[in-house]
């Protein structure tokens, strides 16, 4: 399926408009498989095409008007956002109803907006909520789509997901994208496909464009190198990442109270600075984010160039997640990870996949700062940084 022309007129238009050139090799297998009703499992990562894997044949099987016909399940409220947009780029040229269904926002416009809906997107959570206030009628879905499913599963939403499906035609054709194939996806896909077909994809990450280097540093000294490579770095966009939410936070205010734009992303944030922090980023109104996994999971932003691991995952299947926002569609990209005492037996589960081949580096010569983690004491007296000898706050200015 190489060419465009086994989708229906108005999709191949829709996609010309978004400039794809080919078909990833997950949409050239998956997309005859979905056209010809399959149930099917397709074992890849963000950033492989899945949304358009799926959301394009799926569009396709979809009549306007006709009820509820597709459920498209998504662990977060972002990739909820984000696989919407991608699922309203590609029926640009067909009419439809697409809805976002999540929680954190108020449910009455989505229980107007349900009424009218083809296609809806949502989370488990908030899909259910809708199911028990008989807002949401599941009995026209002849389509289901679990996207992410290990990790919908690994933040606890599988029973969920078993109470969704169990109002749902039996007839349906069902659709599984996981990175990793759990025992929990296996009980899923013994349980609710129908002899589906496996594709699993190799690795979406260009070795040959993507730089892996690792740093063993000091805890008390990752910070300053942290801003070191920030300042001496070429980059584009840069994401970096943390273990928590509370890393998040100090981060970003301590690169705030050095005059480094950047913004933040992790799930104790209300979903309208959550959505802002990734408008900002996508539209390079600050070139770094600083991100919790969870929060940044499904992420598909163009032109991210570095990927910083401030602390190192606890697996090398998050690890690859992380690094998989960069070095994309042939582009380069740059993965920089901050090795201290606390990351060791992280990084020894990391190195277990040996498909991966991080490079030590020498640590340069640094300007020492401190990292201020007492926010509500010390971030008050600015000049704690700005008059430390050597430092000159202009030169780490954003331009």
């Amino acid at each position: 399926m190489n060419s465009k022309t086994h989708l229906q007129e108005e999709l191949v238009k829709a996609v010309n408009d978004l400039g794809f050139v080919e078909f990833t090799e997950i949409q050239k297998r998956v997309i005859p498989l979905i056209q010809e009703g399959k149930d099917v499992i397709a074992q890849s990562l963000t950033g492989s095409g899945k949304t358009a894997a799926f959301g394009l044949p799926i569009i396709e099987k979809t009549i306007y008007g006709q009820g509820l016909q597709v459920l498209i399940l998504v662990p977060t409220r972002e990739l909820c956002e984000q696989v919407n947009k991608e699922m309203h780029k590609f029926s640009k040229y067909k009419k439809f109803n697409i809805l976002a269904v999540y929680g954190g926002v108020s449910i009455n416009p989505q229980i107007q907006k349900l009424r009218n809906a083809d296609i809806v997107v949502g989370t488990p959570g908030r899909i259910l909520d809708h199911i028990q206030r008989h807002t949401i009628i599941l009995s026209k879905v002849r389509i289901l789509v679990l996207d992410e499913a290990d990790k919908m599963f690994e933040m606890g939403f599988i029973d969920a997901v078993k109470k969704i499906i169990s109002y749902l035609n039996k007839n349906r054709q069902t659709l599984l994208f996981s990175a990793t194939i759990s025992s929990q996806v296996h009980n899923i896909v013994k349980n609710y496909m129908k002899t589906p077909i496996m594709v699993k994809t190799k690795s979406y990450i260009d070795e040959e464009n993507i730089v892996q280097h690792y740093y063993n540093v000091n805890s008390r000294e990752k910070f300053s190198l942290l801003v070191h490579l920030l300042k001496e770095e070429d980059k584009e966009l840069t994401i970096i990442f943390c273990a928590t939410r509370r890393m998040v936070d100090i981060l970003s205010k301590n690169l705030s109270h050095l005059e480094i734009r950047s913004g933040k992303l992790h799930g104790g944030l209300s979903q309208n600075r959550r959505k802002e922090a990734i408008d900002m980023f996508h539209s390079h109104k600050f070139n770094i984010l600083v991100a919790s996994d969870v929060a940044a999971r499904g992420l598909d932003i163009k032109n991210v160039s570095h990927i910083i691991n401030y602390d190192i995952p606890k697996t090398s299947n998050e690890y690859v997640h992380r690094i998989g926002r960069t070095a994309r569609a042939g582009s380069h990209g740059k993965v920089i990870s901050l090795l201290s005492e606390g990351d060791y037996d992280n990084f020894r589960n990391v190195l277990e996949d040996k498909s991966l081949i991080l490079q030590k580096i020498g640590l340069p010569e640094f300007q020492k700062i401190p990292l201020i983690k007492q926010q509500h004491r010390n971030f008050h007296n600015r000049d704690h940084f700005h008059h430390q000898k050597g430092f000159h706050k202009r030169s780490f200015r954003r331009h």
